[in-house]
């Protein structure tokens, strides 16, 4: 007999969870079956955008390649998503057996196109020079000239800024509907939207680490989604949810390449000796497996293909392991009662393993001095953008403000009505900017570059 699982205000389920309904395109709906699903759609429709495009001159962690080509957040992004996909259809194996002969079990299927599609999109906010962007946008306004702004705004606009995440900005970059483009920004589905939310509250709620899902312009539309797909409210406020089941997966596929990836691209810039980094690795590696590992070592000579074979195999374990702590602890998840994220739950001898790779990252790869070079010159260059563009939409009539503004797309709201929308307009222009185009842009404001004759 098919088991039977009832839907109540206190679980979330996966009817509901698993939408093809497109934001902005809600009333050309159905549920008809196509030869390529709504998901692959979210999928091909990422991959051939110009934000996504442009993530190849992004800094993931080290500076833009010269002669040894390092991770940027475009690779990172196409890896994610790989690692994403499998994680998704282990889940949805394990789950179609669970729910079979529910209704629940024709959706299940989606879930690796689902997962996939949001991970090629969880990093489409974030601004050049890596995470340092995000916190230079954020100090600029905390701490900076920006802070002269505070009292003309009410506290969650402000927040918006002083907390600004790329997680939040990647939401609004594909629901906004920005001048001259379609309602529904990138018209993806619900379920993708929703599956790269890390953080589903507001900035207002945040917490002091400075975390959010969705800023005060997008919360009407963050919390239709999560209404729509019965995401459970976490308090009274409103603005508060429990996460989409599949955001776990997600933040999964990115904890495993960023952190496993970050530890070989060290390796290739000598970072870290080969030795250090085939300890680390190797640690990961369980004693009924350690021979067999070893003896395909042996085989190959070549150093950074030994770390590469040791790459994908602890992606691999790492890939299964969060698989079945997700199946294992699917009624927390559907609850809201899960704690933590997935990696956090995996058993000891990988989960130690994992620490120690972080402590490493931490203590010799975050705080190397290329990675410092670039956070430094990042928070420069964003700073000086900032205080240009701010005074320009502020005072547009100026001579300097018109020539400017003249070099920002129209897509850009610069004229909006409000100091708010005025302010996010220059906000994205400047998080969609690649490394190259704020470095450029920063040189020729300041008279450091003139154009080739």
């Amino acid at each position: 007999m098919p088991q039977t699982f009832h839907s109540t205000a206190q679980r979330m389920c996966w009817e509901r969870l698993i939408t093809a309904k497109r934001f902005g395109m809600e009333k050309y709906h159905d549920e008809r079956i196509h030869k390529r699903t709504d998901f692959q759609r979210d999928y091909d429709r990422m991959v051939f955008s110009a934000p996504f495009r442009r993530l190849q001159n992004k800094t993931q962690v080290f500076p833009l390649p010269g002669s040894i080509f390092v991770h940027n957040r475009l690779t990172h992004s196409l890896e994610v998503s790989c690692v994403g996909r499998s994680l998704g259809n282990n889940v949805a194996t394990a789950l179609i057996e669970k729910y079979n002969g529910t209704p629940a079990a024709d959706k299940l299927p989606h879930i690796g196109s689902i997962v996939a599609a949001a991970c090629l999109a969880h990093d489409l906010g974030n601004p050049p020079f890596g995470h340092s962007g995000e916190r230079a946008i954020a100090t600029y306004f905390s701490e900076g000239n920006g802070l002269a702004l505070k009292e003309r705004l009410n506290e969650w606009e402000w927040k918006d800024f002083t907390h600004f995440e790329g997680n939040a900005n990647a939401f609004r970059l594909l629901t906004h509907q920005f001048n001259g483009r379609r309602p529904g920004g990138f018209a993806l589905t619900y379920s993708t939207l929703a599956s790269i939310i890390k953080y589903p509250y507001a900035s207002t709620f945040s917490p002091k680490k400075g975390k959010l899902g969705f800023f005060a312009s997008e919360r009407e539309n963050f919390c239709r989604v999560a209404d729509d797909l019965g995401m459970l409210p976490d308090g009274e406020s409103g603005f508060v949810y429990h996460r989409h089941p599949l955001v776990y997966l997600v933040e999964a596929a990115d904890d495993i390449c960023y952190q496993i990836m970050d530890i070989e691209d060290a390796h290739k810039l000598k970072i870290l000796t080969t030795a250090e980094t085939k300890e680390l690795l190797l640690a990961y590696i369980p004693p009924e497996r350690y021979d067999h590992v070893q003896e395909v070592l042996d085989m190959v000579n070549d150093t950074n293909e030994q770390i590469a074979y040791l790459r994908s195999s602890v992606i691999g374990i790492l890939t299964d392991e969060c698989s079945h702590i997700f199946v294992e602890h699917e009624e927390e998840l559907l609850t809201g009662k899960f704690k933590g994220c997935l990696i956090d739950h995996i058993a000891d001898l990988p989960r130690k393993a994992y620490q120690q790779c972080s402590q490493t990252a931490y203590n010799k790869i975050y705080t190397s001095s290329d990675v410092l070079d670039i956070e430094l010159a990042g928070n420069r260059i964003i700073a000086e953008l900032l205080d240009k563009l701010i005074d320009a939409v502020c005072f547009p009539d100026k001579a300097y403000s018109q020539l400017l503004l003249n070099k920002v797309p129209q897509q850009y709201e610069t004229r909006a009505e409000t100091l708010y929308g005025k302010l996010q307009a220059v906000v994205d222009y400047i998080s969609g900017m690649t490394d190259v185009y704020a470095l450029d842009l920063y040189r020729k404001i300041n008279g450091m570059s003139l154009p080739a004759v």
